[in-house]
């Protein structure tokens, strides 16, 4: 089961290399129980055996006559800049310009090859939203969770602060309280007036 799902996958990653790169792959794979599976873009397995075989032979020959690696700068540097001017190239007409000098089977690929990349930036643009959804989701519930805890914490201090206002109320009221002994035990006034020296002698002026 392993092997089919991977086998699977690189044959998968094999047709994207093609399509989006424009590229000739060959691919050749032999199982655990010697069964062989290949695939090839259109130009076919033995074409591009027979290039590869070309060109393995060509740098072996290079290899042998000229040991100097300097020897090999201009090839590198030709090899590099046709590599550079097809990757442009590929770059203009993804962009839809000098379309004119491609033919009929070359538009197919191209379409193709843009069909295959806007799947994939679809693909990856649906699952950003779709981790950003998840995201949001998440932090409405904790938010939620952190409301409903608030609330709840209201509830009881309005219900402590509730009881502790009945408790007041009930004592105030209540005849052992200081307030309502005071009120029924209030003392009487004592209304003493004092004797005075003048008025003494004012007293006995008037017995004379």
């Amino acid at each position: 089961v392993t092997f089919s799902k991977r086998r699977a996958g690189l044959l998968k990653k094999a047709h994207e290399l093609s399509v989006l790169c424009d590229a000739e792959v060959a691919l050749i794979v032999f199982s655990h129980k010697g069964k062989l599976f290949e695939y090839s873009t259109d130009s076919g397995m033995e074409q591009i055996l027979e290039r590869y075989e070309r060109y393995s032979f060509a740098e072996r020959q290079l290899a042998a006559t000229d040991p100097d690696p300097q020897g090999n700068w201009p090839l590198e540097y030709n090899r590099l800049k046709a590599k550079a001017e097809l990757l442009q190239k590929n770059n203009r007409h993804y962009l839809g310009e000098d379309l004119d000098s491609l033919n009929l089977k070359e538009l197919v690929n191209l379409e193709q090859q843009m069909e295959t990349a806007h799947k994939l930036v679809r693909s990856r643009r649906e699952q950003l939203q779709n981790d950003s959804i998840r995201e949001l989701q998440r932090r409405g519930k904790t938010l939620e969770e952190h409301n409903s805890m608030l609330e709840k914490q209201i509830k009881d201090n309005e219900k402590e602060r509730e009881m502790a206002q009945q408790i007041w109320e009930q004592r105030s009221h209540s005849p052992n309280s200081s307030s309502y002994f005071l009120q029924q035990h209030q003392l009487p006034c004592l209304n003493i007036r004092g004797t005075y020296p003048d008025e003494s002698s004012e007293s006995r002026r008037n017995d004379l």
